[in-house]
């Protein structure tokens, strides 16, 4: 079972109501905890003036007389005190108790007071308490008014933040309309970025720039399969002629014998070519080179030369190898890639000329490069970009020739991709240099 998809919308809101709530909820703590303490403050204060109001009475009723006369006093003085409480004790016993205080909240302070009259001398114990009551109510008060505010606050908050989210995720909703609206066959329709926010540009400019690279394979994909049904049709059509002429008479075991043999020739070029067209495909997918092992490019070059031997004498040409380097490849495919460059260059260096084979470090000690070098007539500055396309044949028209199919310079791309390298193609004061690089340690 896949998990279930996250909605940003419903993640925002989340967080956006949770964060709500964790700040009002701090600042309703701190509005109900300074009021508490301010609260308190003022009850202490209020304690203590009655407090010191206490100890004056009972030193002036300590002037007076005994403690008879200091009841009457108390009794004259908290008789008109409502919000204040007083008790007196001497030795455990009462002495003196204003009105019963009214159930609520009182704070209450005992302290003890030295009492002397005459000889007598003794120390009493005295309770003072003031109502709370109100504060308390006020506070609790508070508390429900800044409760029912952080709940309706967030309430608030989060429905707001709901209906901003969901604005402010349009864009991304008229993007995926407008993403959706580009069709295979309209890839070229590249999405304006000016037209989105900010935030939305580098994502839209990478898309645009995947439509490109998606059009340009779009392009090379229909080129590539209007080439390989041009090339498939030269070879199938030449068996199917020689084929129905055999058929429309009788033919002599000699004559059957040189229609299979033209036959087998262009099976055999039908065959290369969608050899080549495999190897390719396993290029493209991303394979690299896999047997792998510290070659000697030089020895590679002169056993391609050893091979190609009899065409040279053919042609009248001479080649040599220049340079050495090891690098970790695969002994086979550089071989293959050589075999392309160098059967390229016999066909179309000019007769009695050498051609060469150059191997060197890179523009730097990571790589290898290997160029055939040949002296013939240039190629156009317009068609070296090219050279590497498949089916591409620069100089067809030049050798008249449709033996080959195009795709040796492409197999040389190939194999320069797979070793981490890259080509390379020029043509200038009738010399013409064609080469790939490979990474020396591989």
């Amino acid at each position: 079972m896949s998990p279930k998809p996250h909605s940003i919308q419903s993640r925002l809101s989340f967080w956006f109501a949770a964060q709500t709530l964790f700040g009002l909820s701090i600042i309703c703590l701190a509005i109900y905890f300074v009021t508490a303490w301010s609260f308190g403050a003022k009850q202490r204060d209020a304690l203590d003036q009655k407090t010191v109001l206490v100890e004056h009475l009972l030193k002036e009723a300590e002037k007076g007389g005994d403690l008879v006369f200091l009841r009457h006093k108390l009794d004259d003085f908290f008789s008109m005190q409502d919000d204040v409480t007083l008790s007196i004790a001497n030795a455990g016993k009462p002495l003196f108790q204003s009105s019963p205080p009214p159930k609520g909240h009182w704070l209450r302070r005992a302290i003890v007071v030295p009492w002397q009259n005459g000889d007598f001398h003794t120390d009493l114990s005295v309770q003072v308490g003031v109502n709370i009551a109100q504060d308390t109510r006020l506070l609790e008060r508070l508390a429900w008014t800044l409760l029912g505010a952080v709940v309706l606050g967030t309430a608030l908050v989060s429905l707001t933040g709901m209906w901003l989210v969901r604005r402010g995720l349009r864009p991304l909703k008229a993007l995926a309309e407008r993403t959706a609206a580009i069709t295979p066959d309209h890839v070229h329709q590249s999405i304006d970025a000016s037209a989105f926010a900010e935030e939305l540009r580098p994502w839209i400019t990478q898309f645009n720039a995947l439509l490109a690279r998606v059009q340009r394979a779009y392009v090379q994909l229909e080129s590539f399969n209007a080439d390989v049904a041009h090339e498939l049709r030269t070879p199938l059509a030449n068996l199917l002629g020689s084929t129905e002429v055999a058929l429309t008479r009788p033919r002599s075991n000699e004559e059957l014998q040189g229609v299979l043999a033209s036959n087998l020739e262009e099976i055999g070029r039908l065959s290369g070519i969608v050899t080549d067209m495999l190897f390719l495909s396993k290029a493209d997918r991303g394979t690299s080179a896999r047997s792998k092992a510290p070659v000697n490019l030089g020895d590679q070059a002169r056993d391609v030369i050893d091979f190609y031997d009899a065409m040279l004498d053919e042609a009248g040409l001479q080649a040599e190898v220049r340079g050495e380097a090891i690098a970790e490849a695969d002994a086979g495919l550089i071989r293959r890639a050589l075999f392309n460059l160098l059967g390229n260059a016999i066909r179309f260096a000019d007769p009695a000329s050498t051609v060469r084979i150059e191997i060197a470090a890179g523009d730097s000690s990571e790589h290898r490069t290997i160029t055939v070098v040949n002296r013939g007539a240039p190629i156009a500055p317009e068609a070296l970009p090219r050279l590497f396309e498949r089916f591409y044949r620069a100089a067809q028209a030049r050798d008249g020739s449709t033996r080959h199919h195009g795709l040796g310079l492409s197999i040389v791309e190939a194999i320069a991709r797979m070793h981490g390298g890259e080509v390379f193609a020029s043509s200038q004061g009738g010399e013409t240099r064609i080469g790939f690089s490979v990474r020396s340690n591989g």
